[in-house]
């Protein structure tokens, strides 16, 4: 057996074409999903049943059959209704970008929703009881207190549920979609070299899991900077700005 690297070389920008369309799939969808998971995870951390019933539907649904199948229907399904084909967004539904986002976005929802969901369960309720005692309306502790503490917790889980969704993201090649895996598959079927064109597609994968890895490890970072001083440590410190007793920290 002879390695083809010509074949590689040949087509690798064929690739990265593929690997920018997978990267704009995983970011739109992505940003979607945390849009659609911060009410669901505030609905399901409800303590009222009637309030997070419709988010644990929703969840369990996504969460318990495959993503091919959430892609089909999205896919095929919606053609089969005359309403849709009738309405205003059948010309994004009948394409097949647009349904892998939607389909993409709704998965992602449904499992970033259950990990922000158990983050603001972790919260410590002191926490929470001094934001109460300091007078903040539930507004207030959702946006300064619970949201950031969550997002906080939930990062390292977080990270991997991207990386799955990159992986995911394969499966739209099954609708036609030419993102990595796809345009993999259309340069097999004119070169037939399987072995070296999916070898190809796998580094690529790779390298944009490992540029993941180092964004999510930066933000936690970050996020979570107070885990990384020692407790000897002094706010003034931390903080050189500190050390001036003319600046108000209110």
């Amino acid at each position: 057996m002879t390695w083809e690297w010509d074949v590689i070389w040949k087509y690798f920008p064929r690739l990265l074409e593929g690997a920018w369309l997978t990267m704009e799939l995983v970011l739109i969808s992505g940003l979607i999903g945390i849009a659609l998971a911060i009410p669901l995870s505030l609905m399901r951390a409800s303590t009222r049943p009637w309030v997070k019933a419709l988010p644990f539907a929703y969840i369990y649904f996504f969460r318990g059959t495959p993503l091919l199948v959430q892609i089909f229907l999205v896919y095929y399904g919606a053609s089969q209704f005359e309403a849709v084909r009738e309405s205003v967004f059948w010309p994004m539904l009948r394409q097949p970008y647009w349904c892998a986002i939607i389909a993409f976005s709704l998965n992602t929802a449904a499992y970033s929703a259950e990990l922000f969901r158990s983050a603001i369960q972790a919260i410590p309720t002191g926490e929470i009881e001094a934001a109460e005692a300091m007078g903040m309306s539930k507004t207030i502790q959702i946006r300064r207190i619970i949201l950031p503490r969550a997002f906080g917790i939930a990062l390292p889980a977080y990270g991997n549920e991207v990386i799955l969704m990159l992986k995911g993201s394969a499966l739209a090649s099954t609708i036609t979609l030419l993102d990595l895996t796809g345009m993999a598959r259309t340069i097999i079927a004119r070169t037939y070299t399987p072995l070296e064109m999916f070898l190809a597609a796998g580094v690529v994968y790779l390298a944009i899991s490992a540029l993941i890895i180092a964004l999510f490890r930066f933000m936690e970072y970050r996020f979570n900077r107070y885990q990384y001083y020692h407790h000897s440590d002094t706010p003034a410190d931390l903080d050189p700005q500190l050390r001036d007793p003319h600046i108000d920290l209110k």
